[in-house]
C-alpha cells in the first residue's frame, strides 16, 4: 500500500498535526507500507488529506493538487479527509466552508472527534461515508514511566501545554489560576506550570512559564508534576490532553468541544472558567484517579491501527467507492467522468 499524507513533517515543537503525521508515518512504515509526501507519483492508492490550506508551512498538498492528481495522474486512487479543524475553535469565519468544498475530492471522511462530526457545519455532508478516530500520544514517548506521585501534603503540581497561543486554547481558566496563587493559602496547594507560546503581551505573575517543547523533553516535564488542565474552549481534537494522560496525569477539563469524550473518567471537567470545584473533587480523589491513568487508551498504537484498518476497508471496496463518485451528482468530479475506468 502506498500512502500520501498531505503533511511537512516538522522536527522539535510544531503542534499536534505535526505529531500525528509522524505517528501514523512512523506505524505505516513499520508494518511495510510505503509513504510518501508529495503527490508525484502516479501509483499512490490512499491520500491523505489533513489540511485543505496548502499555504500552510506545515501543509504538503491542498485539495487542488489532489483534484489535479485524480484527473490527470491517477483518477482511481482513493481520498480520505481527516478533519481536525473549525471555526467555532477560534471564533473564525470561513474555516469550515474551506473544509466542506475541499471534502468534495475525498470518499472518507475522518473526523477527530464525534463533537466534531455533529457541528451544524457538518450536518449534511455526514451523509457521506465518514468514521471517527480518537487522537493518540506516541507512548514509547509519552508513558508513565518515572511519572510523579503526589503524597497528598506537598503542593499539587499542575501542568498545560499548547503550541498555539490562541486565546480560546484555555488562556481565561490559565489567568484565573494564576490569579489565585496570589493568595499564599494557595500556592501552598497548588503551583502551575505552563509550556508553549503566550497570546501577544500576555504575562503570568505566579506561573512557570517553559518555552514549547517536544517529544522526550515535554514528556519527561509533563510527568514531573501531578496533574494537568485543559481550559480548551471548542477543541476539535487536540493533543494535549491526549499527551498528558498517555503520561498518567489525571486531568481537569472545561466541559467544550472533545474533552469529555477524551477525558470522562480521568479527572472531572468544570463548565466555563470555574475550575475550583473540579479541583477540590481531585484533591480528595486523587489517589483513584491516578490509578485509573493505566486504562487510558488514546494511544497512537490504537489510533494508527485505526487508520490502518479504514485504509485496508476502503481498498477492499474501492471499486464500489469509484462507482459512487463517477455516478453520484457531483459536478466537482465532470472531468473526471471523462477518464475511463482502469
Amino acid at each position: 500500500m502506498k500512502i500520501a499524507i498531505g503533511f511537512r513533517l516538522r522536527s522539535g515543537p510544531w503542534g499536534g498535526g505535526n505529531r500525528f503525521a509522524h505517528s501514523l508515518s512512523k506505524y505505516l512504515l513499520s508494518i511495510g507500507h510505503e509513504v510518501v509526501y508529495a503527490l508525484g507519483d502516479p501509483d499512490i492508492d490512499i491520500i491523505l488529506l489533513t489540511d485543505p490550506r496548502n499555504l500552510s508551512p506545515g501543509v504538503a498538498f491542498g485539495a487542488g493538487q489532489v483534484y489535479r492528481h485524480m484527473a490527470f495522474k491517477n483518477s482511481n486512487v482513493l481520498v480520505v479527509h481527516r478533519v481536525n479543524e473549525c471555526d467555532e475553535r477560534k471564533g473564525t469565519w470561513g474555516m469550515n466552508a474551506i473544509l466542506r468544498i475541499a471534502n468534495k475530492c475525498a470518499d472518507h471522511t475522518v473526523f477527530v472527534g464525534n463533537w466534531l462530526a455533529t457541528i451544524p457545519a457538518w450536518r449534511r455532508h455526514r451523509r457521506k461515508s465518514h468514521s471517527v478516530i480518537l487522537n493518540g500520544a506516541d507512548e514509547a514517548v509519552f508513558n508513565s514511566n518515572g511519572k510523579s506521585n503526589w503524597d497528598g501534603k506537598s503542593p499539587l503540581r499542575i501542568v498545560t501545554h499548547h503550541w498555539s497561543n490562541h486565546w480560546n486554547k484555555g488562556f481565561e481558566v490559565y489567568k484565573r489560576l494564576d490569579d489565585i496563587l496570589d493568595d499564599p493559602s494557595w500556592r501552598k496547594l497548588i503551583a502551575f506550570t505552563y509550556i508553549g507560546n503566550l497570546p501577544a503581551g500576555f504575562k503570568f505573575r505566579n506561573t512557570q512559564v517553559l518555552d514549547p517543547m517536544d517529544g522526550f523533553l515535554l514528556a519527561a516535564e509533563i510527568k514531573r508534576n501531578h496533574a494537568y488542565i485543559t481550559g480548551s474552549i471548542n477543541e476539535p481534537g487536540g493533543n494535549h490532553q491526549v499527551e498528558a494522560g498517555s503520561c498518567g496525569l489525571p486531568i481537569l477539563y472545561r466541559e467544550s468541544g472533545c474533552m469529555p469524550e477524551y477525558c470522562e473518567g480521568f479527572g472531572f471537567g468544570f463548565e466555563g472558567a470555574a475550575f475550583e470545584g473540579a479541583l477540590n473533587k481531585l484533591f480528595v480523589q486523587y489517589q483513584e484517579i491516578s490509578s485509573r491513568m493505566a486504562s487510558w487508551n488514546n494511544k497512537s498504537s490504537v489510533m494508527c491501527e485505526a487508520y490502518h484498518a479504514l485504509f485496508k476497508n476502503l481498498l477492499e471496496n474501492k471499486e464500489d467507492l469509484i462507482f459512487k463518485r463517477r455516478h453520484w451528482a457531483r459536478p466537482w468530479f465532470a472531468l473526471l467522468n471523462q477518464i475511463p475506468l482502469r
